[in-house]
């Protein structure tokens, strides 16, 4: 899964080095998201339709893209931070003939080939079109590919980017399938990925309110919190009548569940939704989860989490040890509270789903690098592994990995194109400005039936590649219940509302 380094690590240098290096339109307004070093042009020219042409943002899914104003001669937007690995999906492609082209950018000396592939990822190779460097992240050249057959009627084509670099290799700006008498692809309309030009959420997002991403809706989207439904839910959690908070109580405002292992499995519903196989292996914690998972369907399936009422869905990437899955010993999720005044604290919102951390994020991470670190439990730290990314642990002890969520909601959406955009951090302790909504902060805490150490690597890459996909089912009445009586009152608690001290 590739997801934007939009929280909690400073953003990849060599990703930070090309971005800075990118030609732009002098029209457009560069916005930084929150210091994560994405960048977006928040200014674009009219693009110039051409028959026949499929443009690259016009994708129906995807994996690694992200979009910008093009400084291409017909204008509009191209993709861009394509590296290896990554992929586009178009529907409904008519391929009219063996000559097809795509406009392309690159400023990596190492080059790559875009592999255009029917029906899958790895599905029958249509064609391959060398990228090689044109001096310039904004340096267009038109490409030549043959195809290899010529099939009848609307197709579905992966676009796969194969490169020996690890970082970005090349720009798309568009493609063609033969003469111009061939269709454009079913998604030609603006992606939704290319809505949102800052954090700022549109106030009136085209998607109908829902309170889950359906499978098989485009990969990143602004989707409306169903106002109604919270409206409702918000009145119910404002009657509750707080439980007493007995003397000795710890003035912490805390809860917490603990989920089993429910599945492992190459699936991300948020990311990767209606797509099976498409993301690199998950644990699941929670219900069983596949690619065609909604927060919907999570209230009536079976759950291993032990807090009453907690239906919600957790994932992070599989670790593994010499390329096996490593056991994990516990997971535990606290629920608890940044801001300074948790009595302002309100439920998650129906149908909340948000990611955290950076999939794509591959530097070292030695001993004291900062976030994103893997420590030792119960023991000390007694050595580094070989390439110094992984902590040896003492007899006794175990790896672990906390991953610290967003607390402040924007109001208004329940994802986003990132689906990070619509969760802020507290400013001075305070929830305000593009994220006013306090809600409660989550905690992943990993414990691995390991000691860390040579051999290490998570299904997403290093270490400082962690990331954690959450998706709400709260039963509104229990959740209500634990921030009003827990969170709210600065009070410590355990699985339900009872009070913990000492």
């Amino acid at each position: 899964m590739r997801t934007p380094p939009a929280h909690v690590a400073p953003p990849d240098r060599a990703r930070k080095r090309r971005r800075l290096a990118r030609v732009t339109l002098a029209s457009a307004v560069i916005a930084a998201l929150a210091g994560s070093g994405i960048y977006i042009a928040g200014a674009q020219a009219e693009e110039v339709a051409v028959p026949g042409r499929v443009q690259a943002e016009a994708f129906a899914a995807q994996s690694g893209a992200q979009t910008e104003g093009t400084g291409d001669a017909d204008g509009g937007r191209n993709v861009g931070w394509l590296a290896s690995g990554d992929w586009l999906r178009y529907d409904g492609v008519s391929i009219t003939g063996v000559d097809l082209t795509a406009r392309v950018a690159s400023l990596n000396t190492a080059g790559g080939v875009v592999e255009l592939r029917l029906g899958a990822q790895n599905g029958q190779l249509l064609a391959s079109f060398p990228i090689a460097g044109t001096g310039g992240w904004q340096k267009w050249k038109t490409v030549t590919a043959k195809a290899s057959a010529v099939p009848a009627g609307p197709q579905t084509v992966f676009a796969v980017m194969k490169s020996t670099s690890t970082s970005d290799f090349v720009n798309l700006n568009w493609f063609t399938f033969g003469p111009a008498a061939g269709t454009s692809p079913s998604a030609s309309a603006t992606p939704s990925t290319s809505a949102a030009p800052s954090t700022t959420p549109s106030s009136s997002p085209s998607a109908s309110p829902s309170s889950s991403v359906p499978p098989g809706a485009p990969a990143g989207a602004w989707v409306p919190v169903d106002q109604a439904k919270w409206s409702r839910e918000l009145a119910a959690f404002n009657a509750i009548t707080p439980k007493a908070v007995p003397p000795g109580t710890t003035r912490v405002p805390e809860f917490h569940t603990d989920c089993g292992v429910a599945n492992s499995a190459p699936d991300d519903p948020i990311v990767l939704p209606g797509l099976s196989g498409a993301s690199h292996m998950h644990t699941f914690f929670g219900p069983k989860i596949d690619a065609f998972t909604t927060t919907d369907k999570l209230f009536a399936a079976a759950n291993t989490c032990n807090a009453p009422g907690d239906k919600s869905a957790y994932w992070t990437p599989e670790l593994r040890k010499d390329g096996k899955a490593v056991p994990i010993k516990s997971m535990r999720i606290y629920y608890g509270s940044r801001v300074k005044d948790p009595s302002t604290v309100k439920p998650f919102p129906p149908g909340l789903v948000v990611v955290e951390g950076d999939a794509k994020r591959q530097v070292d991470t030695p001993k004291n690098a900062g976030s994103n670190q893997f420590w030792c439990a119960g023991s000390a730290e007694i050595g580094r592994s070989a390439d110094g990314n992984w902590p040896k642990c003492a007899p006794g002890g175990n790896l672990i990995f906390q991953l610290v969520f967003k607390d402040c909601w924007d109001g208004k959406n329940i994802d986003s194109p990132d689906h990070k955009s619509h969760m802020g951090d507290p400013v001075n302790g305070v929830c305000t400005g593009k994220y006013p909504v306090a809600v409660p902060d989550l905690s992943f805490m990993v414990n691995y039936e390991s000691l860390g150490g040579d051999g290490l690597s998570l299904s997403s890459g290093k270490p400082s590649s962690m990331h954690g996909d959450f998706m709400n089912a709260w039963e509104p009445e229990r959740l209500g219940d634990l921030v009003k009586s827990c969170l709210n009152q600065n009070a410590k608690c355990g699985i339900d509302t009872t009070f913990a001290g000492g």
